[in-house]
């Protein structure tokens, strides 16, 4: 997997991925677009929403939702690495299992999720989940 990162103009960047994605960054705190920090964050959700939704429906849940929702805290100084963050998963569905639904989200921080297992070596990394069932 490759990527490239081109600066377009003041703190404006043009991320482009090797599958022909391409995706703008602003290093002014996401004055014009999202922050590298902000892509990380949804890089995390995005990537746990993916077991979190294959595994429920895997399991046979009637799942209708997904919503994960990211909390963060960065150091004050530099660098303003991540020092922990929760991703709250918002999970609708007919007759959802709760066990299954908390079984499922754990083990996507825990054992399958990439991003998350990577900033997990620097940063305390928990989820939470709660059920809509409809």
């Amino acid at each position: 997997m490759q990527s490239r990162v081109k600066w377009v103009e003041g703190m404006t960047f043009l991320g482009q991925t090797d599958s022909g994605h391409s995706v703008v960054m602003d290093g002014n705190g996401g004055e014009k677009a999202p922050s590298p920090m902000e892509m990380v964050l949804m890089a995390a959700g995005g990537c746990s929403s993916v077991d979190v939704v294959d595994g429920l429906q895997s399991a046979g849940q009637k799942i209708t939702g997904c919503e994960a929702q990211i909390a963060s805290v960065r150091r004050e100084q530099s660098p303003r690495i991540f020092t922990s963050a929760n991703l709250h998963f918002v999970v609708t569905g007919h007759d959802l299992d709760e066990a299954r639904v908390a079984s499922v989200v754990a083990d996507s921080l825990q054992k399958y999720c990439s991003v998350c297992l990577m900033l997990g070596e620097g940063v305390e990394m928990t989820h939470s989940y709660e059920i809509i069932q409809g």
